[in-house]
């Protein structure tokens, strides 16, 4: 435990000394970009009771003389601009920006505990749903009362309106970690669940209370 405790050490120092998530912003598609903002800018992400109000605006993007308003997701402060985009064409997935993103409480415990939990990832681009069986356990009693084991069927993906079951392959252990909210559309690769092997809930609960304790 002794090597793990230096482990933990240097994770928290890190998040110590720079509690932010960088969050880049790439072109959507090709098209002729003009900044909405400028470095060191303030900006919001999507808010009210229904996520109805959009976030700051970022940059417009136009193609086939047709523009589009992309705004932020997230809030923080614009910390880099890529001043030779402007007025340009770029192409689709060119970096344009990143927004430093000051982390929360709950956000720190989430990225540390990503460093320690078996994460599964999302198959493909898609829109995911848990089972029923699955999502009936949660409503009842929380996602940290399931246990799941490689072959369970865990998730279904949604995709070109046609509904496949998704089976985790993963380390057996506790559903401790919700990362999509249902019917979500999420990219391939990016983790959907994280799942904490039995022998790790000491660990892990340690570092849920540091980090409470030690964080405003």
């Amino acid at each position: 435990m002794a090597s793990d405790k230096v482990h933990f050490d240097e994770i928290f120092s890190k998040y110590r000394s720079d509690p932010y998530d960088y969050v880049d912003m790439y072109a959507v598609h090709a098209g002729e970009v003009r900044f909405l903002v400028d470095v060191d800018a303030e900006v919001n992400g999507v808010s009210g009771q229904w996520h109805h109000i959009p976030g700051s605006p970022l940059y417009e993007i136009t193609r086939e003389r047709n523009p589009k308003v992309i705004t932020s997701k997230t809030n923080g402060t614009v910390s880099y601009i890529n001043k030779e985009a402007d007025g340009q064409f770029v192409e689709a997935g060119t970096r344009l920006l990143t927004i430093r993103h000051p982390l929360k409480k709950k956000e720190i415990i989430e990225s540390i505990l990503q460093e320690v939990l078996y994460l599964f990832p999302a198959p493909e681009r898609a829109r995911y749903y848990f089972s029923m069986d699955i999502q009936s356990r949660i409503d009842q009693k929380g996602a940290r009362s399931i246990f799941i084991k490689p072959g369970d069927e865990i998730i279904t993906m949604s995709l070109m309106k046609r509904d496949t079951p998704v089976y985790y392959s993963g380390e057996p252990g506790i559903l401790h970690s919700i990362y999509f909210k249902a019917g979500d559309s999420v990219d391939q690769g990016v983790p959907l669940i994280g799942v904490c092997p039995e022998d790790k809930l000491t660990v892990v609960q340690k570092i849920i209370t540091r980090v409470k304790a030690e964080w405003e």
